[in-house]
Order: C-alpha cells, then sequence, then structure tokens
C-alpha cells in the first residue's frame, strides 16, 4: 500500500479531540499522528471528527434478514428466537456469503472497522456437515474481506437444545456432537486461516451459552481458547429463565458455573449480562471478565436493562455489538448504555463520551483479540472513520464539544469517510467495493426470505 497521509480537521485522540492533525500510515499502520499541522498538498483531507475505527464486538449476521419481519405482533425473545430458526434452515454458504458481505458492507459505512462474528451455524440441514466442515465460517471470513473490514470468527460451541435438551429441527446444523468435535472442526478453522495469512481475519471462540453447553463441555472450549489466547465469548445471563433453569439443574447462577469450568477471565467477554445478581457482578469484576452491552438487541427483544454501570464499577471492561442488527450504528449502542443506565438509576453522567468512544473502538477491538487497533497512533492499525459535522443532527457543533455531540446525537448516516488497515473503504459516504449496498441487501435477503 505504501506511505499514506490524511489531515484530519478535528481528531479525537484518546484523551482529548485535537485540531488540524496530520495522520501517517506505511501499509497497514500508522507512522506518525501530528496535531497542530498544515494541511500538506498531498493529503487526503477529513473534514469533521475523526475517530478510530469502531469495532462491533457482537455480530449475529443472518439476524439482519429479520429487521422488519420480526417486528410485528408482540411476543419475547423466545418467539422471536423461532422466526431466528427458519432463517438459519435456509441458508448455505453461498447465500451466507452473500447476505453477509452485504451486512459488512453495511458496517463499513456505519465506521465499523472490524466485527465479532458469533458463529454458531456450522452444517447442512439435518446437521449434515459440508464436504468442508467450515464452509459457513470461511464464507463469512471471505464475505468480511470482501466488504473491507476485519473480522474475529468466534467459532461457538452449540451442543444442547436447552438444559438437559438434545438439539432439535434447525438447530441440529449447531452442532458437533461433542466439545471435542467441536475442538476439531474450529481448530481446523484456526489453522487453515492462518495458513492462507489472511490479515483480515482472526479465530477466536465461544460457549454460546449454559444453555447450550453443559457442564463437562465448558473447560474444553475455554483451553481451547486458552491455548491459543484467543478471545473467548459467551452469551450469559440474557434471560431470567436461564439464570432460573441453570441454578434449579446445576444449584448455581450461569455465571458461577462459567467460573467453575475456568471459563471467566480477562480473555473472556460476556454478552449481555443482563440478569445478573450481585455475586455475579462481583465475579466478573474479580475476573476481570469483559463485558459486551448490545443495547439495541436488548430493548428491541425486551431483554431488559443490564447492570452496566455497576459492572464496571466492579472491574469489568465494558465493549458494544449489535448483535441481531435491529440498526447498525455503534454511535446508538453508545450513547444507549449511559441513556439506559439513567433509566435504571435516574441519575445522568455514568460515562464520559470519550468513555463511550472507548468503548466502541479500543475496548471493543481488544475483546476481539486486536489490541493493536482502536487507537489513532503510531504502530496502530490505520483504520479511520470521520463523521460530517455538518449534517442537521450535527450542525453548529463546537471544536470544544465535538466528542459529546456525536457521541448523543451523531448516527451512522453522518459517517463520511473510513478507512480500515490504511486502504479507504468508504469515501463521501459511499461504499468503495462494494457498489451497491442496498442492492446487495434486498438480493441477498429475498434470496433466503421469499416465501418464507
Amino acid at each position: 500500500m505504501g506511505t499514506k497521509r490524511w489531515h484530519a480537521e478535528l481528531a479525537w485522540l484518546g484523551g482529548e479531540v485535537a485540531a488540524d492533525v496530520l495522520i501517517e500510515a506505511d501499509g497497514e499502520r500508522f507512522t506518525a499522528v501530528t496535531p497542530g499541522t498544515p494541511a500538506p498538498p498531498d493529503a487526503v483531507r477529513l473534514p469533521g471528527l475523526t475517530l478510530p475505527g469502531l469495532a462491533n464486538a457482537h455480530s449475529h449476521a443472518f439476524h439482519r434478514a429479520l429487521r422488519g419481519r420480526a417486528h410485528t405482533g408482540g411476543g419475547s425473545f423466545w418467539t422471536w428466537r423461532e422466526q431466528m430458526y427458519r432463517v438459519a434452515e435456509r441458508l448455505d454458504p453461498e447465500t451466507y456469503y452473500s447476505l453477509a458481505r452485504a451486512v459488512y458492507a453495511e458496517m463499513a459505512l456505519a465506521g465499523i472497522s472490524c466485527v465479532g462474528e458469533f458463529h454458531y451455524l456450522h452444517h447442512g440441514r439435518g446437521g449434515v456437515p459440508y464436504d468442508d466442515p467450515n464452509a459457513m465460517g470461511a464464507a463469512l471470513i471471505a464475505a468480511a474481506g470482501d466488504a473491507g473490514i476485519r473480522i474475529t470468527l468466534l467459532d461457538a460451541c452449540y451442543l444442547a437444545g436447552g438444559i438437559g435438551e438434545p438439539l432439535r429441527g434447525p438447530q441440529l446444523r449447531f452442532g458437533d456432537g461433542s466439545a471435542d468435535g467441536w475442538a476439531a472442526r474450529a481448530t481446523e478453522l484456526y489453522d487453515a486461516t492462518g495458513h492462507r495469512g489472511l490479515s483480515h481475519a482472526r479465530v477466536g471462540a465461544a460457549v454460546h451459552s449454559v444453555r447450550a453447553v453443559p457442564p463437562e463441555g465448558i473447560p474444553a472450549v475455554a483451553a481451547w481458547a486458552a491455548d491459543r489466547r484467543a478471545p473467548l465469548h459467551v452469551h450469559l445471563s440474557e434471560q431470567p429463565a436461564e439464570n432460573e433453569q441453570c441454578v434449579r439443574a446445576y444449584g448455581r447462577s450461569p455465571a458461577r458455573l462459567l467460573a467453575e469450568r475456568e471459563a471467566l477471565g480477562p480473555r473472556t467477554i460476556a454478552v449481555h449480562a443482563t440478569h445478573l445478581a450481585e455475586d455475579d457482578i462481583r465475579l466478573l469484576g474479580a475476573t476481570r471478565t469483559g463485558v459486551c452491552m448490545c443495547p439495541t438487541t436488548e430493548r428491541d427483544l425486551a431483554d431488559g436493562i443490564g447492570p452496566a454501570g455497576d459492572l464496571v464499577r466492579a472491574g469489568a471492561v465494558l465493549s458494544l455489538g449489535s448483535d441481531q442488527h435491529a440498526v447498525i450504528d455503534l454511535f446508538e449502542e453508545a450513547r444507549a448504555v449511559e441513556l439506559d443506565e439513567r433509566l435504571r438509576t435516574r441519575r445522568r453522567g455514568h460515562w464520559t463520551a470519550g468513555e463511550l468512544l472507548t468503548a466502541a473502538t479500543a475496548d471493543g477491538h481488544a475483546a476481539l483479540g486486536w489490541p493493536e487497533a482502536g487507537r489513532v497512533e503510531a504502530g496502530a492499525h490505520a483504520d479511520l472513520v470521520t463523521v460530517s459535522l455538518d449534517s442537521v443532527r450535527l450542525a453548529g457543533t463546537e471544536p470544544a464539544f465535538a466528542a459529546e455531540s456525536v457521541v448523543f446525537a451523531a448516527t451512522a448516516a453522518d459517517v463520511r469517510d473510513v478507512i480500515v488497515s490504511g486502504r479507504a473503504v468508504v469515501r463521501d459516504g459511499r461504499h468503495l467495493i462494494v457498489d451497491d449496498v442496498p442492492g446487495a441487501l434486498r438480493t441477498a435477503m429475498t434470496a433466503i426470505t421469499r416465501d418464507g
């Protein structure tokens, strides 16, 4: 790629907003960041506020097909899940690639440079493996690269249809028979990704939930991740019913069960963590387990408001995800953490704009196993997202309050330019690789939802 230079009108550099920032890169990494510098003639101008690339730490790409379709009538998480299964039943590697590429392109337009794909749709109908047992995971990795973003493929172990229940129907596509079967397949994907030298992709692990992985299977997944120093993600206490079933079956909360199976710690990310007892909060904090909040999903599915403030005070590190993609907008996820906490406590000002941006950038990338990304500084991945300050939402923004204005008023539609690992992916609001992102989404979703 060679040497590149950008000149940001304003740039958030982690602790402050600086003006006239010259940003230089060689290949995929920044080499120099210099505030207070006039724009040289060869630098690409970035008007507005420039941020590090955003990290979407929790995604299920195929859930994007449910947007709108799952918003009629009432119901709960459990009724929504049945609609999700119907979509899962229709996908194959080709249609999944097409959908995921379009979804990841939508993410790029929203300023996301890296996605954590929580992947459990592994096999063909009836649970029959494809000729390549990792065809679905490979499709997701290829889709991210072809949309211009990086990916951590969080390969999920999913062995049961509920505590004490076998896999049934579409769930059969998720299972590998045993934790050892999961580990053998995941190892093939991990080794193949490294062998192919895919600089945009890394592979981590996931325990889908204590509902889907029996206690005896959890240590094998945790050990697989630990041996590779890879991230380990897990859906945790998303629903009260999950907690009740776990206590009834095992005499302990999901968080305690995970801790006893050595599945908590600094490389573990607990997703949702909505319904936690005080002991669970202390346990996650004491083990330095991270927490990924997905507020737009948690409210869309009527899951509840998680104790984000209590978790952070206990020692957990916060990241953000769009999960089922009711919307893809990390600014909305970031401000929702603060605004939901205001509703929960009836008090304002729990996080600064900078702290919320850190959750959406550096801490999100670290949660996905990319600790060298998410900051505008020498040595970091050359990821930039520039937010226009001229839209009707942000017009009149003063430079001193640019970060606050973006966090509390911007939307994904305000993103104008996106650079990922030194490569321009979005320019002036237009994706440079996927010509027609709305058209790609429409075509991909029609292929899997027609007559369904």
